[in-house]
């Protein structure tokens, strides 16, 4: 994947403005529909934002592993939540949470407040495109 800068551009901080993946034969596209703060018996074992957010990316890596794919192949995330001061004053612990189940990989991103989602405890989703290359 390539990151996509314009040179004149202030630089991004978490994201990339746009992201470029060059496709092989053999390349995979995995779409990973929208996860939430539940575990995996979609049970929510926290309504702290940032706690949600670690446990909504988890979600996306454990069905990106199903696909052979891991978070380095993530290009492309839309995060949705339900409060964007909540999601501000707790950007310190989201970015915390993001480096350690993400890591460096830093997608074209979108994030946008939303009135509310389908799970009435839930305070974000988080929906990723990953290219996967045939060697992966």
């Amino acid at each position: 994947m390539k990151i996509l800068q314009p040179p004149t551009w202030t630089e991004p901080r978490g994201y990339a403005n746009g992201t470029m993946a060059e496709m092989q034969v053999g390349s995979r596209l995995i779409f990973v529909g929208g996860q939430i703060g539940w575990n995996a018996q979609q049970q929510f074992e926290t309504d702290n934002l940032a706690e949600q957010v670690g446990q909504a990316l988890q979600n996306i890596v454990d069905v990106l592993k199903e696909g052979g794919a891991g978070p380095e192949h993530i290009t492309r995330m839309t995060w949705y939540v339900v409060d964007k001061q909540e999601y501000n004053a707790q950007l310190r612990e989201i970015g915390q949470h993001y480096r350690a189940i993400i890591g460096r990989n830093f997608p074209a991103m979108t994030a946008v407040e939303v009135a509310a989602l389908i799970e009435d405890r839930a305070r974000v989703e988080i929906e990723v495109t990953a290219v996967v290359p045939p060697a992966a």
